[in-house]
């Protein structure tokens, strides 16, 4: 399976180095920053990365919009990882895909999530089921979570 992974928005740059070290753990081809994200270099991503932003490969797109356009002419399925009313479960949607499935992975801003015009635009909204009280985890763990459960299924 191919993995890209896009971040929307996201304020903090330890959360970006966080994604970028657990995208060269969990084997994703590229790591796709849209919007304010913060790019390499920058000290507070490697605090977090520890030089995974050397070796994962990257760019930056001015909107998310844009760059789901991109991905979605290079043949990616776009899926948003997100909670909401219409949401599906991962575990009903990873028996959808195959080792020859192509996935971008996009995730959004810490406070607001993935934006209405992600959500219009992606193929499929998933979410991680949540046993506790709280109905999200920090965009960065939740990543971990989703990427090695898919690299897993």
């Amino acid at each position: 399976m191919e993995i890209v992974v896009v971040l929307d928005q996201l304020r903090s740059m330890y959360n970006v180095g966080s994604f970028f070290r657990t995208c060269d753990g969990a084997g994703v081809r590229e790591l796709i920053l849209t919007g304010y994200t913060a790019t390499p270099p920058r000290k507070e991503i490697s605090k977090t990365a520890l030089s995974a932003e050397e070796h994962v490969p990257w760019r930056h797109f001015e909107t998310i919009v844009e760059a789901m356009h991109h991905l979605r002419a290079e043949g990616y399925l776009l899926v948003a990882v997100e909670k909401n009313d219409a949401s599906m479960d991962l575990r009903t949607f990873l028996p959808t895909l195959t080792k020859e499935s192509r996935v971008a992975c996009i995730f959004g801003n810490e406070k607001e999530g993935v934006h209405a015009e992600a959500l219009a635009l992606a193929d499929a909204v998933v979410h991680l089921p949540m046993l506790g009280h709280k109905d999200s985890l920090n965009v960065a763990v939740s990543g971990g979570a989703f990427l090695y459960a898919l690299r897993l299924a």
